[in-house]
């Protein structure tokens, strides 16, 4: 009986310590297998660069998704997640596990994010749409965008600076720099401005910068896609002819009051560079960033002998051309006429 007694005792220890051994196993399996996020609706979480893992943490306790905290957290500290955080924008899937989800951060596989602009008045106004999709804040974006040692860099100057930003819609990872941001606009200039459009830009005897002027021109006097390219049409036949292009826009831009809905003789006198109503030839720099339509509507302009054009009496957004004065103040006071009939002055 003493013998089977020592030979029982042992057993049941071992037995015991596999039923030990096999909870802890079922428990650490269920901690980094079982589902722990509960995300019904699309759930990003953001995590700022120079993060760390007590940071993460509290984010993720902030979303409210992560069903145990604690158990994410042995997970994580399993998975030596914390020794490298990475940061950017991720996407919490509703019934991921913490294994799912420390894999995903540890490794970096975040959600890209898309930036668009298509047509922008400056760069501070760029600055501001930009950064409500990335993590570089308006103040920093704009700190670059104006700084003329960057513009240098890439080739331009204060006032050209502009003409490197292509309007467009853009993937970007979330964590983008205020600096990446830029380096990524001129690789996207590089890659729009083909051989095909320098080919054109060169036959029209203007630099990539003067078609991105005149582009900001045009782009400012018609949202008509249709008529863009008749309307630069117009002022390549006055940059030809030597005129003074006559375009109220740049009148406008150099008022520095863009409420101005109207042009007055006071504003024509105003002496800066971008009066085209004073000084002959382009500005020394776009007046806005123009969308793509505008520039290729100056590469591609229409040949014509159009020399004048105004608004339309029926409002509708377009334009009577003329060749002639004469033409010109007919088709004017047919349009003052209109807006006198309908009570605008």
């Amino acid at each position: 009986m003493a013998k089977k007694k020592k030979i029982i005792i042992p057993l049941l220890l071992i037995f015991a310590i596999l039923i030990a051994g096999l909870f802890i196993a079922y428990k650490a399996y269920n901690y980094a297998y079982s589902p722990n996020v509960t995300a019904e609706n699309e759930t990003y979480i953001y995590i700022p660069t120079g993060s760390n893992f007590d940071n993460v943490m509290e984010i993720l306790r902030s979303s409210g998704k992560v069903n145990d905290m604690e158990s994410f957290a042995k997970v994580a500290e399993y998975k030596k997640y914390g020794e490298k955080v990475l940061p950017g924008k991720y996407k919490l899937e509703n019934g991921m596990s913490n294994n799912e989800l420390v894999n995903m951060l540890r490794s970096g596989r975040q959600t890209p994010v898309n930036v668009t602009f298509i047509s922008v008045r400056s760069l501070d106004i760029l600055a501001g749409k930009v950064c409500t999709n990335i993590e570089a804040d308006s103040a920093e974006i704009a700190k670059v965008l104006k700084d003329n040692a960057t513009a240098e860099k890439y080739g331009f100057n204060s006032r050209t600076f502009c003409s490197m930003f292509i309007p467009n819609t853009y993937e970007f990872w979330w964590n983008t720099s205020a600096d990446e941001f830029v380096q990524r606009m001129a690789d996207e200039y590089k890659k729009f401005w083909n051989d095909d459009r320098k080919a054109k830009a060169n036959a029209l005897g203007l630099s990539q910068s003067q078609v991105s002027t005149l582009a900001s021109i045009v782009e400012s006097e018609t949202q008509k896609n249709d008529e863009k390219a008749r309307i630069a049409g117009v002022y390549i036949n006055r940059l030809k002819k030597d005129w003074l292009l006559q375009a109220d826009p740049t009148v406008v831009f150099a008022a520095g009051d863009f409420s101005i809905k109207r042009i007055l003789n006071k504003h024509l006198e105003i002496n800066s560079p971008y009066n085209t109503y004073k000084y002959k030839g382009l500005p020394p720099g776009p007046i806005c960033i123009p969308s793509t339509k505008s520039i290729d509507a100056v590469l591609n302009y229409e040949h014509h002998n159009y020399m004048f054009f105004c608004a339309k009496e029926d409002f509708s957004g377009y334009h009577n051309f003329a060749t002639t004065n004469a033409q010109h103040e007919a088709n004017a006071r047919r349009y003052h006429d209109a807006l006198r009939k309908a009570g605008i002055r």
